[in-house]
C-alpha cells in the first residue's frame, strides 16, 4: 500500500508544484497593494522562519555541517533572495503579470546549458526539442500582453531572478542534495530574513497596510509557498535531473494565465490555448526517456 501511495504522490508532485508556483504570481500582486516589497518579504521570511523553528523543535533532524550551512545560505540567497525580490520588485515597478510568468518561462533553456556543463547531465536532442517547443509555447501565450515597465530598475530586477532562480536551482542540486530539508531550509530562511530585513531598512520606509487581503496572501505565500512548494521543489531536483525538473516552469505560464483570466478577467485566446498545449508537449518530451 505504501509503495502505491508513493508512486502516486510521485507522479502528482509535478502538477502540484506547477499549481503550487502559479499561485504566487497572483498572490504578490494583492500583496503589494499594501506593502513594499522587501518589506512584505522581510515579513514573510519572518513567519516562516517561526514556522520551521517549531518542526524543527519537534522533529530534531540533524544539522548541516559548516560547509553544508554555507551551501544552504548561498542556495538560499539565490532561490528565495535574488529570485523572489526581483519578482517583487519588477511587479512594484510596473512591470506586468505577463513578464513576470515569462521568467520561469525562460529558465529551462538556461538550466539545461549549464547543467550539460555544470552538472556533467546529457541534454538529448529530444530535450532540446522539447525545450525550444516549450519556450515557442511561452511566446504564444504572452503575445499581445503589454511588456513595458515603468522603469529600468524592473526589467533589471526581472532579469536576477531569471538567473538567480537557475543557478539557484543548480547549485541546491549539486551542494545540498545531502542536507536534512527542514534544517536546511531553515538556514536559507535564516538568511533570507537578514537580507530582507538588512535591505527594506536600506531602500524602504517599511509601512505595511495590515488589511485581510494582505494578512491571507502573506500566510499563503510563507506557508503554501516558501514551505509547500519550496520543499516540493527541492524534493524533485533530489529525484530528478535539473532539465526535467526545470521543464515543469514551462507549463507556469500557462498556470497563471489560467488563473489571471479567471481572477482578473486577463484574456485567454485561442492562440495563447495553443501555447498552453505546446508547453504541455515540452514537458512530455523533456521527461520522456531515451
Amino acid at each position: 500500500m505504501s509503495t502505491d501511495f508513493e508512486k502516486l504522490a510521485a507522479r502528482a508532485a509535478p502538477a502540484i508544484f506547477v499549481v503550487l508556483w502559479s499561485t504566487g504570481f497572483v498572490a504578490t500582486k494583492y500583496v503589494l497593494h499594501n506593502s513594499e516589497p522587501l518589506t512584505y518579504l522581510a515579513i514573510r521570511m519572518a513567519i516562516v522562519v517561526a514556522l520551521l523553528v517549531v518542526v524543527v523543535a519537534i522533529a530534531r533532524p540533524p544539522w548541516p555541517d559548516r560547509s553544508g550551512i554555507g551551501h544552504s545560505v548561498v542556495a538560499g540567497l539565490l532561490v528565495h533572495g535574488f529570485y523572489l525580490g526581483g519578482t517583487a520588485v519588477a511587479i512594484a515597478h510596473s512591470i506586468p503579470a505577463g513578464l513576470s510568468a515569462l521568467i520561469p518561462g525562460l529558465q529551462p533553456i538556461l538550466t539545461s546549458t549549464l547543467a550539460n556543463r555544470w552538472l556533467g547531465e546529457r541534454v538529448t536532442p529530444l530535450q532540446w526539442t522539447g525545450l525550444l517547443l516549450g519556450l515557442a509555447g511561452v511566446v504564444l501565450i504572452l503575445h499581445g500582453r503589454p511588456m513595458s515597465g515603468d522603469a529600468g530598475w524592473g526589467w533589471l530586477a526581472s532579469g536576477v531572478s531569471l538567473i538567480s532562480i537557475t543557478l539557484g536551482t543548480l547549485y541546491q542540486r549539486r551542494f545540498c542534495g545531502g542536507i536534512d530539508w527542514r534544517t536546511g531550509n531553515l538556514v536559507q530562511y535564516i538568511a533570507v530574513l537578514i537580507f530582507f530585513g538588512v535591505a527594506s531598512a536600506i531602500f524602504e520606509t517599511r509601512v505595511v497596510h495590515w488589511t485581510s487581503e494582505f494578512v491571507l496572501a502573506v500566510i499563503w505565500l510563507a506557508v503554501v509557498l516558501s514551505i509547500g512548494s519550496i520543499g516540493l521543489l527541492y524534493w524533485l531536483i533530489r529525484r530528478s535531473a535539473a532539465t526535467s525538473v526545470a521543464s515543469l516552469f514551462y507549463l507556469v505560464p500557462a498556470v497563471t494565465a489560467a488563473m489571471a483570466y479567471v481572477l482578473f478577467g486577463e484574456r485567454l485566446d485561442v492562440i495563447a490555448i495553443v501555447g498552453m498545449t505546446a508547453c504541455a508537449a515540452a514537458v512530455f518530451l523533456v521527461n520522456r526517456r531515451a
